[in-house]
C-alpha cells in the first residue's frame, strides 16, 4: 500500500497565501529574479550577470555596515562597532568565494558574449568607489566616470567632503592618546595613502601597550583583518580576469590586468601594516 504524500499543511504550516505576505513577496523576487537580462546567446552570460548583481547587493550590505560602524565609532559604541566590522570582513570572504565560481568559465565562454557588454566594467561600480572612499583610498579622478548620473557623483562628493572611516579611527586614536585630536595629521585626498609617522607613532605605543589599550588593539586587528580580506578580493579579482582574458585591455579601457595589478599596492590602513616591522 503506497504511502500519503506527506502534507506540511497537516503540521500547521500555512499552504494559502492569496490574502497574505509570502516569501516571494517580502524578498520582491518577482523583479530580483526577471533582472538578468542577457544580450547574447551565449550560455556563460548569465553566470556573469550573476556573478556582479550579486557582487554589489553584498557591496550595498558593505556600506550598510560601515556607515553604522562610522557612527557607533562617532557614538562610543565600539562593541557595536566591532561586530560591524567583523560582519564586513566576513562578506568580503564571500565575495572571494564568488570568484571561484566565475572562474569555471574559459576564455572562449567570455569571447561569446564579451562585445556585448560594450564600454560597461566593474570598474565604474559606484558601490565599489564608496566603499573605498569610505575606508580612505580617496582619489578624487574617480568620480569622472560617474559625472553623467549626477546623484551618483554628488553622493560620491558629499563622502570626499566628511571624513573618512579611518580618519574617524585616527580621531578617536589620537583622543585617546593624547586626550585631545589638535596634533593630528590632515586627512589626505589623493591616492595612494601612504603612512604618516605621527598616526603610526601612535599605533605603536597601542600595540607595545596592549593590556592598556586593549580596545584601540582591537580595533587594529579588526581593520587589518577587513583589509587582509580586502586584499584578498582585489588579488583574486587580477587572477580571474587574467585567466579568463589575459592581457587585453579592460572593456571600460583600463589597461585590465596591469591596472588591476596596480590596485593591489594601494594600501587602506598603512600605518597598521607598516607598523609591525617596528614592533
Amino acid at each position: 500500500m503506497a504511502m500519503s504524500a506527506y502534507d506540511p499543511g497537516s503540521g500547521g504550516a500555512k499552504m494559502n497565501f492569496a490574502d497574505a505576505m509570502s516569501y516571494g513577496d517580502y524578498l520582491h523576487l518577482e523583479p530580483i529574479l526577471t533582472s538578468q537580462a542577457t544580450l547574447s546567446t551565449a550560455h556563460d552570460e548569465l553566470l556573469f550577470i550573476i556573478q556582479h548583481q550579486t557582487s554589489e547587493l553584498w557591496m550595498k550590505l558593505i556600506l550598510h555596515e560601515l556607515s553604522a560602524a562610522r557612527e557607533a565609532l562617532r557614538t562610543g559604541d565600539t562593541a557595536m562597532m566591532f561586530k560591524m566590522l567583523a560582519r564586513v570582513s566576513r562578506i568580503f570572504e564571500q565575495l572571494n568565494n564568488q570568484w571561484d565560481v566565475l572562474r569555471t568559465m574559459t576564455p572562449a565562454d567570455y569571447t561569446a558574449f564579451r562585445e556585448a557588454l560594450g564600454p560597461s566594467s566593474g570598474f565604474q561600480s559606484y558601490q565599489y568607489r564608496m566603499i573605498e572612499f569610505v575606508l580612505g583610498n580617496r582619489n578624487p579622478n574617480m568620480l569622472k566616470p560617474h559625472a553623467y548620473v549626477p546623484d551618483v557623483h554628488a553622493m560620491l562628493s558629499e563622502e570626499l567632503a566628511r571624513p573618512s572611516y579611518y580618519d574617524e579611527v585616527v580621531r578617536h586614536l589620537f583622543r585617546t592618546l593624547d586626550g585631545h585630536e589638535n596634533n593630528m595629521p590632515a586627512p589626505q585626498l589623493d591616492s595612494p595613502h601612504a603612512a604618516v609617522p605621527a598616526i603610526q607613532a601612535r599605533w605603536k605605543t597601542v600595540y607595545e601597550n596592549i593590556d592598556v589599550y586593549w580596545s584601540l588593539y582591537e580595533l587594529g586587528e579588526k581593520l587589518v583583518d577587513l583589509e587582509d580580506y580586502f586584499r584578498r578580493w582585489r588579488f583574486n579579482h587580477v587572477t580571474a580576469v587574467e585567466r579568463v582574458i589575459g592581457f587585453k585591455r579592460g572593456t571600460g579601457g583600463t589597461a585590465g590586468v596591469e591596472y588591476l595589478r596596480r590596485m593591489l599596492s594601494v594600501e587602506l590602513f598603512p600605518e597598521l601594516w607598516h607598523v609591525r616591522g617596528e614592533l
